[in-house]
C-alpha cells in the first residue's frame, strides 16, 4: 500500500463509480431499505421449513440424505416472495439460494477469513487500513473471526451437484430465439470473444450473449433513458417521468416468463418475485432457476414499461447433472469457517442492521465491543492523535457463534471458466448474520493453484 492510497481497492471502487456525487432523489434510500428487508422480515416472523428429501421425492431424483442436522439446529428454507400467482403455468418455490462469492468475482474465496459487505466486493476480500467506521461496521474492514457452535451433526453423506452446459447453447439459433423474444430480428454474430444481435454503439436496441460459463446475456433499450434526457431549455434536464403508468407486478413477471420461454428454458423451473418500488421508473422482476428445492444464485431480470422491456439479463446456458459429490458433515465445514483454505463467506447480515446502517458500539454480525459510533460523515479537522509509547496494539477479532446450519446449492466458477452448482452450507449466528462455505469433501477439491 503506497502513501497514495493507489492500490486501496475501496478507494479505487469508489473512484470508480458513476454516480460518485449524485444525491438520490427523496426517498430513494427508504425505497432500497424496504426492498431489500421486506422479504425477510416477512420471513422472520414465521421461517419455512424446507423439506428437501420431499421435494427432491417429488422432483424424481434420488437423493441421498446428507444429514438431518442435529435437534438443536434447524434447516431453514427462507424464499423471498413468490408472486406470480395469475401469470400463468405454475408457481415453485424454493430456498434462498447461497452464494460463495467472498473476495473475488469467480466465486472464490478470499483468505484468513475475510468477509466483505452484502453487495460490497473487493480484490481479496481485503479493505486497506484507514477505512471508515461505516465500512467496518460492515464487516468487511476486518478479517479475524472466532466462530464457535453445538450440536452440528457429524454425518457425512453425498449429494446431488450439477452445471451449466454454455456450449450445448452457442449457436446461431438459441440466440436468435433471445433475441426475437426481445423483439431484435437481425442475424446474431460471433465476434470479439461474444454473440451480438443489434448495433454495439448505443443508438438502438442491442443484445450481448458472453462466452462465459453461464452463456450470460445483456439487452438494453436506450430508446428509454434518451426519452428521459429532454432539456428545458437550459442546462437542467428535465425529471425523467414514465409516459404511462407502469405495468403491475403480475404484468412484469408474466413478461419475465415469456421470455424465458420464447428463449426455449422451461419457465415453470423458476420462482419468480417483483418487488414494486415508490418512485421507479421501470417495473422489476426476478426469476432464479430452482434445482432440487433450491434456487441457484443466478437470476433472470427485466425492467417493463408500458412501451415493452427497457433491459434484460440473465444466462443461456442449460443446468445438467454432474453426479453426486462426497459432502462433509455439518460440524466439519462448521471447522472450515476458520481454515484459510476456505475462507468464511459473510452472505448476509440483519434485517436491523441493514435497515439502520449498523449499530453502534459493535461490529455488524460479529458481537465485538468495537465502537464504531457515531458514525459521522462530516470532514475531520484534525489527523489522528500520535499513538502513545507501549500502547496496545488493536486487534480485534469478530466472535460468531453458529446457531443454525443448512445444507444447500451454490454456484462455484472453475478456472476455466466453467460453473458448478455443487453442495454448500449455509451457516446463521446469534445475530441473524449468515456465513457460506462449500460442501463437497476434500477428496474431491483440486487444492493446487492454477
Amino acid at each position: 500500500m503506497n502513501e497514495d492510497n493507489e492500490l486501496d481497492p475501496v478507494a479505487r471502487l469508489r473512484a470508480a463509480d458513476p454516480a460518485a456525487g449524485v444525491e438520490p432523489r427523496a426517498g430513494f434510500v427508504d425505497a432500497v431499505v424496504a426492498r431489500a428487508t421486506e422479504p425477510e422480515a416477512a420471513r422472520a416472523t414465521e421461517p419455512p421449513v424446507a423439506d428437501l428429501t420431499a421435494a427432491r421425492a417429488r422432483r424424481g431424483r434420488i437423493w441421498r440424505p446428507l444429514v438431518a442436522v442435529a435437534a438443536t439446529v434447524a434447516i431453514f428454507g427462507g424464499a423471498g416472495i413468490a408472486i406470480g400467482l395469475n401469470s400463468g403455468g405454475s408457481v415453485i418455490a424454493g430456498a434462498a439460494p447461497i452464494s460463495l462469492r467472498g473476495g473475488t468475482s469467480s466465486g472464490g474465496t478470499s483468505s484468513g477469513g475475510a468477509v466483505t459487505a452484502p453487495g460490497i466486493e473487493s480484490p481479496g476480500g481485503k479493505v486497506a487500513a484507514g477505512s471508515s467506521a461505516a465500512d467496518r461496521a460492515f464487516g468487511y474492514g476486518f478479517g479475524r473471526n472466532s466462530f464457535t457452535a453445538s450440536g452440528l451433526s457429524t454425518s457425512t453423506g453425498t449429494a446431488a451437484s450439477y452445471a451449466f452446459d454454455p456450449r450445448s447453447a452457442s449457436d446461431v439459433r438459441t440466440v436468435a430465439a433471445l433475441a426475437a423474444a426481445l423483439g431484435l430480428r437481425q442475424t446474431p454474430t460471433l465476434k470479439d470473444g461474444a454473440w451480438s444481435v443489434g448495433p454495439q454503439d448505443g443508438t438502438a436496441p442491442s443484445l450481448t450473449v458472453g462466452l462465459d460459463g453461464t452463456l450470460s446475456f445483456s439487452f438494453y433499450d436506450p430508446g428509454f433513458m434518451a426519452s428521459c434526457s429532454k432539456t428545458d431549455g437550459g442546462a437542467t434536464p428535465e425529471p425523467c417521468t414514465p409516459s404511462r403508468p407502469l405495468p403491475s407486478t403480475d404484468a412484469a413477471i408474466a413478461a419475465l416468463r415469456a421470455l424465458i420461454a420464447n428463449a426455449g428454458r422451461d419457465a415453470d423451473t423458476f420462482q419468480y418475485e417483483a418487488n414494486p418500488q415508490d418512485g421507479a421508473l421501470t417495473r422489476q422482476a426476478q426469476a432464479w432457476p430452482v434445482v432440487d428445492g433450491q434456487r441457484v444464485d443466478q437470476p433472470w431480470s427485466i425492467e417493463l414499461t408500458a412501451d415493452g422491456i427497457v433491459s434484460a439479463s440473465g444466462f443461456l446456458a442449460p443446468i445438467v447433472s454432474v453426479g453426486d459429490y462426497p459432502v462433509v458433515s455439518a460440524q466439519q465445514a462448521f471447522e472450515r469457517l476458520s481454515d484459510p483454505r476456505f475462507g468464511a463467506q459473510q452472505s448476509g447480515i440483519p434485517i436491523a442492521l441493514r435497515a439502520q446502517g449498523g449499530a453502534a458500539g459493535s461490529v455488524a454480525g460479529s458481537g465485538a465491543a468495537i465502537d464504531t459510533a457515531p458514525f459521522s460523515t462530516a470532514p475531520p479537522t484534525d489527523p489522528p492523535a500520535t499513538p502513545t509509547t507501549g500502547a496496545p496494539l488493536s486487534w480485534p477479532v469478530n466472535r460468531v457463534h453458529i446457531v443454525s446450519a443448512r445444507l444447500g446449492l451454490a454456484s462455484q466458477w472453475q478456472p476455466d471458466g466453467g460453473v458448478l452448482i455443487v453442495p454448500a452450507y449455509e451457516f446463521t449466528d446469534s445475530d441473524g448474520n449468515t456465513w457460506s462455505v462449500i460442501a463437497v469433501a476434500d477428496s474431491k477439491l483440486d487444492f493446487s493453484v492454477k
